[in-house]
């Protein structure tokens, strides 16, 4: 009996991976179910002290309270990673009146379990003569309790969401918000009488680091306003964060052929197959041994289980101590790898989307993003991780591969406003702020040149010649751009202007808003989409109903994926997607006829020289204004044309040093 339990104590853990990772103890230890429902255990027993908010944790709150008395019930609060946003809103919880008719309840919802267990710890401290309950998995709240952390999952599971009266309650609060608009939530939301704008409904506090959604969701169904922002920049220049320095490495993997899954994000499984080579693994390795070695804890963002398989084992072939962690590492394990990390047994640890939210390791002074990512708020998560202040810590270093902006991938650079392929080394914040600055000022200057000159910049119009509208329509150059965003067929018809087809003759529309239209504020939108839907002959003199706003965004990509989110359920997926085996299928006679009415005497398209989906996106475009495209862009070269002979003469009167042309 005893040698069996032995090999129980000291056998050897795995990380899920094949790879033996360091013995430990199985220490006794408390659960967290016991933790929450027993008053006289862990955290029950702990004293409250007495908690001195930072100043910009006391603006928050006042911005918060100030809203509710303009009588606004929905409302976000936008803070960076490492800023204390739990302490915000268990502190805020305080500071709500209870309702007029004695609501006094309090709910939080987050989606992890960390993030329940951070806030349950928390309530427990600050209110510790309130009852705490925690629905979560087998922890079930009786719904009476004066505060209820819950599990978004666990909360809507059956029925047990029906035990929670919504006019006992006075505040709502959801943790990482920027999943409020996801079915979960929302069925949430509309059982509390949340789901729209009320008078008579609890208030909501929605909390998140990145409040925006990389699918173009709108977060204005759930939250009516953002009433305090303070973004990981002015926090880092206040010394309420660490310090961060960038390093960039010019990656060679190929993401051309890397496909988007649903989120618009790269494809998990096409994506580790482009990056998870032996080649990339080793210079992942021996970049950050070039660059960060000397630093104490280092984590690495993989991009599945396999990636971390393979780069763990080169990290460990360099001499390394690398451990992982996973979504199937076991809670205890994952526990005991965690605290031996924070106490700097070892330097490296990997992970695959297990710590781009809610986790607190103050320690890390160095962040490896092995994992390419379209997504902004996916890149601004990652690199949070490593912002929290800790004693000894001058800063973390992110080390980050950058690859080509036709992928649509984003670095950090470009969280700078910055080129993505751009090349920095142990860049500081301020330093990437002085050269987006810089870059703003020369790019100013160019174009108060241009305006002096009476010629357009060298950078603001780009000419291609077409002798025929044909070769303008045959011209795919313009979707490469929202190809690399997009995995639908959309066509360019103009300057900023794409067209979605569907069969029925519906279709969406992406413009950009005009200047004089534009708000003003660095947040307003910049872009719309538009749906213009074909009526039934007869029913209307128009063949299409008048257009519909489907969104406004601040950003081409923003509007590109909500676009997308919105024409997944509208229009027929086989019709939309451009990588449907239909589209390389030979044109229709029908398709050939209608292109080959512009050649005139022209020798005819043959079958050969196009596929169905290459013809099915020239006639959009001939449907969309591709003659006016084409007669503007001539009177545009013609103009373009008679200004260089005008500037020739004055050109010619400059005296450079150099060879004379003879």
């Amino acid at each position: 009996m005893i040698p069996r339990v032995a090999r129980c104590l000291f056998r050897p853990q795995r990380c899920g991976l094949g790879f033996v990772q360091r013995p430990f103890l199985r220490h006794k230890h408390v659960t967290f179910a016991t933790l929450v429902s027993s008053p006289k255990a862990g955290l029950g027993s702990e004293k409250p002290t007495k908690l001195e908010l930072r100043d910009y944790q006391l603006d928050c709150i006042k911005s918060v309270v100030k809203s509710t008395k303009r009588g606004v019930k929905r409302v976000g609060v936008s803070l960076a990673t490492g800023s204390g946003k739990t302490v915000i809103f268990t502190q805020l919880i305080g500071k709500i009146q209870d309702r007029p008719n004695g609501g006094s309840r309090t709910l939080i919802l987050a989606h992890r379990r960390e993030l329940v267990e951070q806030a349950a710890k928390h309530c427990r401290l600050a209110y510790p003569e309130k009852s705490i309950d925690i629905e979560m998995g087998s922890l079930s709240a009786s719904g009476a309790a004066d505060i209820t952390i819950a599990s978004v999952q666990s909360i809507i599971s059956k029925d047990r969401i029906e035990k929670y009266d919504p006019s006992s309650f006075k505040l709502v609060l959801v943790d990482e918000a920027h999943h409020i608009v996801s079915p979960s939530y929302l069925r949430v939301l509309s059982h509390f009488g949340l789901d729209q704008k009320r008078h008579n409904s609890p208030l909501l506090v929605g909390v998140s680091a990145t409040f925006s959604r990389f699918d173009g969701v709108k977060l204005g169904s759930a939250i009516d306003e953002i009433v305090y922002h303070k973004d990981y920049t002015e926090m880092i220049s206040d010394n309420w964060l660490s310090d961060v320095v960038f390093t960039t490495v010019k990656s060679t993997a190929n993401l051309s052929r890397v496909r988007s899954g649903n989120t618009g994000d790269f494809s998990t499984g096409e994506l580790s197959r482009a990056v998870n080579t032996d080649e990339l693994n080793n210079i992942t390795v021996r970049s950050w041994m070039a660059k960060a070695a000397g630093r104490k804890s280092t984590l690495v963002f993989c991009v599945d289980l396999a990636h971390v398989a393979s780069l763990t084992d080169t990290f460990r072939q360099h001499g390394f101590d690398a451990r992982c962690v996973t979504g199937d590492t076991p809670k205890v394990e994952r526990g005991q790898i965690l605290e031996d990390f924070k106490n700097g047994r070892f330097p490296v640890l990997l992970n695959c989307g297990v710590f781009t939210e809610g986790t607190d390791i103050p320690n890390i002074d160095c962040i490896v993003l092995g994992r390419p990512t379209k997504s902004k708020n996916l890149l601004v998560q990652m690199i949070g991780r490593g912002m929290r202040l800790h004693t000894g810590k001058k800063n973390c270093h992110i080390i980050d591969f950058v690859s080509s902006l036709e992928t649509g991938i984003v670095t950090t650079p470009t969280l700078f406003g910055l080129d993505p392929n751009l090349l920095v080394d142990r860049a500081n914040v301020d330093e990437m702020i002085a050269a987006q600055r810089r870059k703003t000022a020369d790019d100013k200057k160019k174009a108060e040149a241009a305006a002096r000159s009476g010629h357009p910049a060298a950078t603001a119009v780009a000419f291609t010649d077409y002798s025929s509208v044909l070769d303008l329509i045959a011209d795919s150059s313009g979707e490469r751009h929202i190809r690399a965003v997009s995995e639908f067929a959309w066509v360019q018809v103009g300057p900023e202007k794409f067209i979605l087809s569907a069969p029925s003759g519906s279709y969406i529309r992406i413009e950009r808003i005009e200047d004089d239209i534009i708000r003003s504020g660095e947040q307003s939108p910049k872009y719309r989409a538009v749906e213009i839907r074909s009526l039934l002959p007869g029913t209307s003199k128009s063949p299409f109903a008048a257009p519909r706003e489907i969104l406004t965004a601040a950003t081409f990509s923003d509007a590109v994926h909500g676009a997308d989110s919105y024409a997944s359920h509208a229009f027929p997926f086989s019709f939309i997607h451009r990588r449907q085996p239909w589209r390389n299928l030979p044109p229709t006679q029908g398709q050939l006829d209608f292109i080959n009415k512009l050649r005139g005497e022209g020798k005819p398209l043959r079958v050969q020289q196009l596929s169905k989906g290459k013809a099915a996106d020239m006639i959009t475009k001939l449907k969309h204004g591709a003659r006016g495209q084409f007669a503007r862009l001539e009177a545009q070269k013609k103009r373009q044309v008679k200004q260089e002979m005008l500037a020739q003469p004055s050109s010619r009167e400059q005296v450079r040093v150099g060879p004379l042309e003879s």
